[in-house]
């Protein structure tokens, strides 16, 4: 059966559609809710989890109060574009320089290494955080979303209940990913090639930098 896009549950499947397909696609926030998990276990990848919807919150708050745009604004924008392409490569320069043995988490997710405690969860959930707000693409994909939803004019009522159900499943989202990576059979596979992880989602973070670099330096 097919929807009008105007009616309500066309509306719905069109925002909906659109925010999980870009739930799909992997970036800087996939692979470090995946090394968290499968280096510190389901608890405090929950914190990293945690951050990096709320780092989307604030673009979908943002959206809604209609200051998202921050492409009209290019210096605001450029300034989020270097921001997140120094974010992105510290942390791949961290992964990257990651070294010693590390010892993954028992089958039940719980932290075995010392020291877990609120500040160590703090920490995780502010590294999620800066992982969401300083990645323009997520300025951007919300503007975008959020000014369709203005110029079809939509209750705000209304937009801050998509706001809610897109808050819910980025947190959903990537805590089943941090489930699913904790899977006897992924676990295993990992389990003697936690640095190789490491290692290769500090390139993939650095790779990530240098196109938003690329972007950053052909937008000035």
């Amino acid at each position: 059966m097919d929807f009008p896009v105007d009616s309500g549950l066309g509306q719905f499947a069109m925002v909906a559609g659109a925010h999980f397909l870009a739930l799909l696609s992997p970036g800087p926030d996939f692979f470090l809710v995946v090394r968290s998990a499968l280096v510190h276990g389901v608890g405090r990848a929950s914190a990293v989890c945690l951050g990096i919807a709320l780092g989307n919150g604030v673009f979908i708050g943002l959206a809604i109060a209609g200051l998202a745009a921050t492409r009209a604004s290019h210096g605001v924008f450029l300034l989020l574009q270097w921001a997140g392409c120094a974010y992105l490569a510290w942390l791949g320069w961290r992964l990257l320089r990651a070294s010693g043995e590390t010892t993954l988490p028992g089958a039940d997710g719980q932290q075995v290494l010392p020291g877990a405690g609120h500040r160590e969860y703090a920490a995780q959930l502010l590294s999620g955080f800066l992982s969401a707000v300083l990645n323009p693409k997520n300025a951007l994909f919300y503007a975008s979303l959020f000014a369709v939803l203005a110029g079809s004019r939509t209750p705000l009522a209304v937009q801050l209940g998509y706001g809610t159900w897109m808050f819910a499943m980025v947190f959903g989202w990537d805590m089943l990913v941090a489930w699913g990576v904790r899977h006897p059979l992924v676990r295993t596979r990992f389990a003697r090639s936690v640095r190789a992880v490491e290692r290769a989602t500090g390139v993939v973070l650095w790779g990530i930098a240098l196109v938003v670099a690329a972007n950053a330096l052909n937008a000035t």
